[in-house]
């Protein structure tokens, strides 16, 4: 077996089907968000959310702004807009950064939703 197919030092995450939120849009959507995450994510989360690695004088929006796009590159495993399924995670972090204030909004809402539920131990953005 080659180097490459081997899993290094990963946690055995056990396999749950994502949880499916129905995003507060006007032309409806949903997204559909992981319900497993690592331990060292959870780690990385926190040190992105803290803020305490920032260059000197950075401001405490960008770091929050970081918690964001973090979370949403590790928890959604996909996107429907107005009909348009988006699964890829390129074009998913593509669209989430030119998503409309209130598409932005909807999708933290449903993460926030999802981290309550399913990982209450973790701070919401």
């Amino acid at each position: 077996m080659g180097k490459r197919s081997r899993r290094r030092g990963g946690e055995d995450l056990p396999s749950i089907p994502d949880a499916e939120y129905t995003l507060a849009l006007a032309d409806g959507g949903s997204i559909q968000l992981r319900c497993v995450m690592s331990l060292k994510t959870r780690e990385q989360y926190a040190k992105a959310a803290s803020g305490l690695h920032d260059r000197p004088g950075a401001a405490r929006e960008d770091a929050w702004q970081r918690s964001v796009e973090f979370l949403f590159e590790r928890l959604v495993n996909g996107w429907t807009v107005a009909g348009v399924e988006y699964r890829e995670q390129k074009e998913l972090l593509m669209r989430f950064r030119v998503a409309s204030s209130e598409e932005r909004a909807a999708v933290r809402t449903a993460m926030r939703e999802h981290l309550a539920e399913w990982f209450p131990d973790m701070e919401a953005p």
